[in-house]
């Protein structure tokens, strides 16, 4: 048995994460409040501004919130990394954190850390996996519901998340999956019913 380094972009992301997180509790306090959380107040003369616009995605305010988001990307991230190609996958991570980053900053006049619109992203990308042309999962429709209704609910309290992060993450999530899923429903929409398919 050999231990395989098998979602090479899923664990160099959890390895990042971790990693500053013991560098701020550690060595350099402070270090994800400079670098890696986006502030509303984006200065377009300092370059590390839009740095932080992508690596805000990184920090985490404490192990717990590193934990229960990487619980999911762990889980969902290793078959997400197969289907999809590592490449594409860093690109929807990357497309998600600018994102949800730029809509913070010009929306909210809040901070914003950590990989949650990742996770809600993996969420609403892995159910687009069975999609069939003609065909919507009801697993699909479970996801949304429970996902909309959860955030609406939780966006009425104050509890120090951000909802809009995770709705944004999450449309995220079904754009990619709609567009990777899209030349597969078209394909298996232009097979006539009757016709027998070889596989050779």
């Amino acid at each position: 048995m050999k231990i395989t380094y098998n979602a090479p972009v899923v664990l160099t992301f959890a390895l990042l994460c971790a990693a500053i997180m013991v560098v701020d509790v550690r060595y350099l306090p402070g270090i994800t409040d400079a670098f890696f959380t986006i502030y509303p107040d984006l200065n377009f003369t300092n370059p590390f501004s839009f740095f932080r616009l992508s690596t805000h995605v990184i920090g985490h305010a404490s192990w717990g919130h590193l934990v229960n988001n990487f619980t999911f990307i762990l889980l969902l991230g290793p078959m997400l990394e197969e289907k999809y190609g590592s490449f594409n996958l860093f690109v929807m991570i990357l497309f998600t954190a600018i994102t949800t980053g730029i809509l913070n900053v010009t929306v909210f006049e809040t901070g914003l850390m950590g990989a949650s619109g990742v996770v809600f992203m993996f969420i609403l990308l892995s159910s687009f996996t069975n999609f069939r042309a003609g065909h919507i999962p009801l697993t699909f429709i479970v996801v949304v519901g429970l996902f909309l209704g959860n955030e609406i609910m939780s966006a009425m309290g104050e509890d120090n998340i951000s909802q809009f992060a995770h709705i944004a993450g999450g449309i995220c999530g079904a754009f990619f999956g709609y567009i990777f899923a899209k030349p597969r429903l078209n394909k298996t929409a232009s097979i006539r019913p009757n016709t027998t398919i070889v596989n050779r």
